[in-house]
């Protein structure tokens, strides 16, 4: 019987990022990760926790507190706080690698990249997801503002909420692709995934999830009361994006990156 992730992730987290982590915990399905495994960018440890079946060798993140919450979990056998650009690894110490929405956040994403191969061993796996420029064109604001000829306000806007949301790179296949090669890897699958719907219903879920930080501040949790009954509504409005299947006008991409 096939999990149900969104379920997983609804009763945990605001259900515009319940959503996204549903779907990519579906995807990340599809391959198999030998161990010992990295995960560049573990956070809470929330997504680990929820998509694999066993825990994930080593945990990397830059963050003291999602870092703690981490351990709280149990996803991972071992958690370091470093950044990805100065891994506390040896060469060639890992036979595959994941990251999750991770990599658009980095500063030196060429420098992170590079150590990660250092890391990899031959022909390991770098497993990840990443928003791509449909992220940016399809948000229903701005689209909304180009309709009333108010170009100016609809870039604002769009800057803005790459700033909320940190998100610093926003490459399309291609240059993602050349990058890759640029630092020894070889891309052996890009997918695309997430509707420009299904990324309206994450963008207007920004406002709409607010009152979710008042338990979050208080209790710890972000939901207050994790029941599918006090759920179940919000489980109908948006189940259809996570049953969605695949389309090439999908927001975000997973892809394999295979270190040559």
């Amino acid at each position: 019987m096939t999990r149900d992730y969104l379920w997983s992730h609804l009763r945990d987290l605001p259900y515009f990022r319940a959503l996204l982590r549903a779907v990519e915990s579906r995807l990340m399905q599809e391959v198999t990760l030998p161990p010992p495994v990295l995960d560049i960018g573990s956070g809470d440890g929330h997504f680990a926790s929820v998509t694999f079946n066993k825990k994930i060798d080593l945990g990397i993140d830059p963050a003291i507190k999602p870092t703690y919450e981490a351990i709280q979990k149990g996803a991972y056998k071992f958690l370091v706080l470093a950044e990805g650009e100065r891994l506390p690894c040896a060469n060639s110490s890992f036979a595959s690698a994941v990251s999750n929405s991770v990599l658009e956040h980095v500063d030196h994403l060429e420098e992170v990249l590079t150590d990660i191969r250092r890391v990899l061993q031959p022909g390991a796996p770098l497993v990840f997801t990443v928003p791509n420029p449909g992220y940016r064109s399809q948000l229903s604001i701005p689209r909304f503002l180009r309709r009333l000829s108010l170009k100016r306000l609809a870039v604002a806007y769009e800057e803005w909420f790459m700033r909320v949301t940190r998100t610093k790179t926003l490459f399309d296949e291609e240059e993602w692709k050349t990058l890759l090669e640029r630092v020894g890897y070889r891309v052996e699958r890009s997918q695309r995934y997430f509707s420009p719907a299904a990324l309206r219903t994450l963008e207007w879920g920004h406002y709409f999830g607010i009152p979710c930080y008042l338990p979050r501040w208080f209790i710890g949790r972000w939901i207050l009361v994790p029941t599918r009954w006090n759920l179940w509504l919000t489980d109908r409005r948006i189940r259809s994006y996570y049953d969605e299947t695949y389309s090439s006008e999908g927001t975000y991409t997973f892809y394999i990156a295979v270190r040559r």
